[in-house]
């Protein structure tokens, strides 16, 4: 190890430390030679259009890492709650670690929609004068089909003070943990996704270390529309399993269920649809016209070649 001293931004002197050797054996792989469980190709479907934006296969598929951000106050958590409740209504085993809501707040959110009742809540600060690590690593040995943090940060945070680590290594204990149970390494092996929601910058943007980034499969974005007019919609900016910038909107208007407009969503996939055929016959066209063009040019040079002789 090499331990080398740089500066914050305040100008404070901070030790960074820098491995000077492999730790790790290296292996190269062929995945024609590798085997996988069946089941972490399986997805876990709510039966909504939400289905079609999460993958392609429908629904959230197993082993996976969702990072969900957005606008304050247009609704990630209860999106999220939604989602996981009606997995669980499939019969999937599905958590909730709650960084921010006491068990009163969920109470109070639980009569507008009464299936959240049902979903297993961790409720971390419940724990605060206990090892933080501990508490969440006991609970996921169980095994789950799907996890939702609310939020990344808070639950770093709440281990972080109440098991003693720094913040960059209380969130690579955060990561690896995900990773540790997408691999299915607790009793049950079962290949469990997370959501996490995360906090994002006044711009808007993306809070996390590039190891979160790596180890995300998708970006899920919840917006309020620009008009102004408080429509709210989804949309993946990243998605290794789906379709990125397509909007699905939907409404909180409605008690216990969030309502899509899966009709909105059909009618913009076709206007797309459309939209591409179009730009691919002008290119076929135009290519048509560049090939006339370079014959005509081949003809006119022969002709100039010709008088020249």
């Amino acid at each position: 190890m090499t331990r080398l001293r740089n500066r914050n931004r305040k100008g404070n002197a901070i030790s960074e430390t820098i491995k000077t050797t492999i730790g790790k054996s290296i292996e190269l792989v062929q995945l024609s030679k590798v085997k996988f469980d069946k089941r972490v190709f399986e997805t876990m479907a709510t039966g909504k259009p939400v289905d079609k934006l999460l993958s392609n296969q429908g629904g959230v598929p197993r082993a996976t890492n969702y990072i969900v951000i957005g606008d304050p106050g247009v609704g990630k958590s209860t999106v999220c709650l939604d989602i996981i409740a009606d997995i669980k209504k499939a019969k999937q085993k599905v958590l909730f670690i709650s960084g921010e809501m006491s068990r009163v707040d969920m109470y109070q959110y639980m009569q507008r929609y009464p299936k959240f009742g049902n979903i297993d809540i961790l409720f971390l600060g419940e724990y605060a004068d206990e090892n933080g690590k501990l508490v969440i690593e006991e609970v996921l040995k169980g095994g789950y089909d799907i996890v939702l943090g609310d939020s990344f940060v808070e639950i770093q945070d709440a281990v972080k003070e109440t098991a003693n680590m720094t913040t960059s290594s209380a969130e690579k204990w955060l990561i690896d943990l995900m990773i540790k149970h997408n691999q299915g390494e607790n009793d049950t092996q079962c290949y469990t996704s997370f959501l996490m929601i995360q906090q994002v910058t006044k711009g808007g943007n993306f809070v996390g270390s590039n190891k979160l980034k790596h180890n995300t499969t998708g970006m899920l974005e919840i917006r309020f529309t620009e008009e102004g007019n408080q429509e709210r919609y989804l949309m993946f900016s990243k998605n290794r399993r789906g379709d990125v910038y397509k909007k699905l909107y939907f409404s909180l208007k409605a008690e216990g269920d969030v309502q899509y407009n899966s009709d909105r969503f059909v009618q913009e996939e076709e206007n797309r649809k459309r939209l591409d055929d179009e730009m691919d016959e002008l290119k076929k066209d135009a290519a048509a016209w560049d090939k006339i063009f370079s014959m005509s040019d081949s003809s006119e040079n022969v002709e100039s070649v010709t008088e020249q002789i």
